[in-house]
C-alpha cells in the first residue's frame, strides 16, 4: 500500500509507465547510435521514433504467455512499429535495457530524496536558531546530566542531516550508471560507441566492466545510504518521542483539528509521526541485507537478485521519501514548551551543577578524587533532603572551607553553562 502522505513524484518514478518509458528510451537511443556507427538506415530510426508506443495492458498480456518481461515489452512495442522493429535490440541483452533504465530511475529518485532532505535541513536550521539559547535538561542514560539548550540539541540534528545529504550525493554518483555491452559484457555484437552514446543520452556513465548486468555493489550502496538517512530520521523521531512523554512534556508533535489519538481514551495525543518513522527505519535497514546478498551471483549473472529488486527499489525509495516529508511536517509544526523544560531543570534542585563545583574544588588545589567525594556527598544530601545543592554546600564543612558563597552561586548559574553555544553555532551554521 502506498503511504498516504507520499508525494506523487516518487510514486511516478517507480510506476510501470515511467519504467517502460525509460526502457523505450534506451532502445531508441541504441537504434540512433546504430544508425550513426553501424548499418541501421536513418529511415528506420525515424519510423521507430514516430511509431513506437507503450501499451502496458498489451505488455502484460504477452508476458502471461512468454514469461519474460523484456521480450513482452519488445513484442508489444514492435507491434506498434511494423517491419522496422527488426532493428530494435540488435546485439543487446535484456539487462542492457533493464539496468540502464533502472540507473535512470535511481537517478531521478535520488535527486528527489536530495531535494526533500534539503527542505528538511532548512526547517531544522530555523528551529535550531529559534531555540538557540532555550535551556533544556541534557540527559545521559535517560538521567539528568548537565544543562544544554534545545537549539544545541536541534543543531546536532542539522549536522546529521547535512551528512545525510553527503551520503545521498554519494549514492547518486554510485548508481548513475548504465550498460549496453551484450550478453556477458564483451560487446561481441556491439560497437562500443553505442554504449557511450546511449549512456550519454540517458545522462548516465557507462559501467567500466559489466557482466550481463551492472555489478550489484552499486545498488547495495544505494540501499545502505537510504538506511543511513532513515536512521538519522529515526534518531530525531526517537528523541521527540521521549521528550513528548507525559513525565517530560517538553515538546509535542503537531495535533491537527479533528485528529484523534485513541479509540478508547479521548485525552490522548500520541507521537504517531515519530513512531511511524522509527518503524519504517527498521524496514530500510532490512533491505540492506538483501542488497548485500545480491552482490554475489553465479558467474556473469543469475536472476536471484531480480525478484528482490522489483520490490526493494520502489519500496525503499518511497519509504524514505515518505519519512522525509513526514519529518518536515513534524518539525515545521513542532510544539515546544520552554516552561516545561524549566520545570524539569528545577526538579533535581541544581545537583546538575555538580561537575562545575568539582572543577572549582580542583582549581583550589584539592585532588580530583577528594573533590569528587566532597561534591558527591553534597549532591546526595541535596537529593535525599530535598534541598538545593547551594543549600547543601553551605552546610558542608569541606565546601565552606574551599569555596565562597559567591563562587558557589557562580557555579550554579545556568548561564555559565552556555558561554560557548555561540561558538558552536558559528561552527555549525557557517
Amino acid at each position: 500500500m502506498i503511504p498516504r502522505y507520499s508525494k506523487p513524484e516518487m510514486i511516478e518514478i517507480w510506476s510501470d509507465e515511467n519504467r517502460f518509458k525509460k526502457m523505450l528510451e534506451v532502445e531508441i537511443f541504441a537504434v540512433e547510435a546504430m544508425s550513426k556507427f553501424c548499418k541501421v538506415p536513418q529511415e528506420a530510426v525515424d519510423t521507430i521514433k514516430r511509431k513506437a508506443k507503450i501499451n502496458i495492458k498489451r505488455i502484460n498480456e504477452i508476458e502471461l504467455t512468454v514469461k519474460h518481461d523484456v521480450i513482452s515489452f519488445l513484442t508489444a512495442v514492435s507491434e506498434t512499429i511494423g517491419p522496422d522493429s527488426r532493428f530494435l535490440h540488435l546485439g543487446m541483452t535484456s539487462s542492457d535495457v533493464l539496468d540502464t533504465a533502472t540507473g535512470a530511475q535511481l537517478k531521478q529518485a535520488t535527486n528527489l530524496l536530495i531535494d526533500e532532505t534539503k527542505k528538511l535541513a532548512v526547517i531544522i536550521r530555523e528551529l535550531a536558531n529559534k531555540y538557540k539559547m532555550t535551556p533544556v535538561m541534557g540527559r545521559t542514560h535517560g538521567v539528568h546530566a548537565e544543562p544544554m539548550t534545545f537549539g544545541l540539541k536541534v543543531a546536532s540534528w542539522y549536522c546529521e542531516v547535512l551528512r545525510s545529504l553527503d551520503r545521498l550525493n554519494f549514492a547518486l554518483e554510485t548508481v548513475s550508471y548504465g550498460k549496453v555491452s551484450g550478453a556477458v559484457g564483451t560487446m561481441a555484437n556491439l560497437d562500443p560507441r553505442i554504449e557511450e552514446y546511449v549512456c550519454q543520452k540517458m545522462d548516465l556513465k557507462a559501467e567500466s566492466v559489466s557482466t550481463q548486468i551492472i555489478p550489484r555493489d552499486r545498488y547495495s550502496i544505494y540501499f545502505s545510504m537510504l538506511a543511513h538517512v532513515g536512521a538519522v530520521l529515526e534518531r530525531i523521531a526517537m528523541e521527540i518521542r521521549h521528550l513528548q512523554r507525559t513525565e517530560l512534556s517538553e515538546v509535542e508533535e503537531p495535533f491537527t483539528k479533528g485528529q484523534k489519538g485513541s479509540s478508547a481514551m479521548p485525552h490522548k495525543r500520541n507521537p504517531i509521526i515519530s513512531e511511524n518513522i522509527c518503524g519504517l527505519s527498521r524496514v530500510l535497514r532490512g533491505y540492506t541485507l538483501t542488497a548485500m546478498e545480491n552482490i554475489a551471483l553465479w558467474h556473469e549473472r543469475d536472476i536471484s537478485h531480480s525478484s528482490t529488486e522489483r520490490i526493494m527499489f520502489p519500496d525503499a525509495s518511497i519509504i524514505l521519501h515518505y519519512m522525509l516529508v513526514r519529518m518536515q511536517i513534524l518539525l515545521s509544526g513542532l510544539n515546544v514548551y520552554p516552561e516545561n523544560m524549566q520545570i524539569n531543570l528545577d526538579k533535581t534542585k541544581n545537583v546538575i551543577f555538580s561537575g562545575t563545583l568539582l572543577l572549582s574544588l580542583v582549581d583550589k588545589g584539592i585532588s580530583r578524587e577528594n573533590a569528587y567525594n566532597i561534591v558527591q556527598a553534597v549532591a546526595f544530601d541535596a537529593r535525599d533532603n530535598k534541598i538545593t545543592i547551594e543549600e547543601a554546600c553551605l552546610r558542608n564543612q569541606d565546601m565552606k572551607k574551599n569555596l565562597t558563597v559567591e563562587e558557589i552561586k557562580r557555579d550554579c548559574d545556568i548561564n555559565s553553562q552556555f558561554k560557548n553555544v555561540d561558538y558552536i553555532f558559528k561552527r555549525v551554521f557557517k
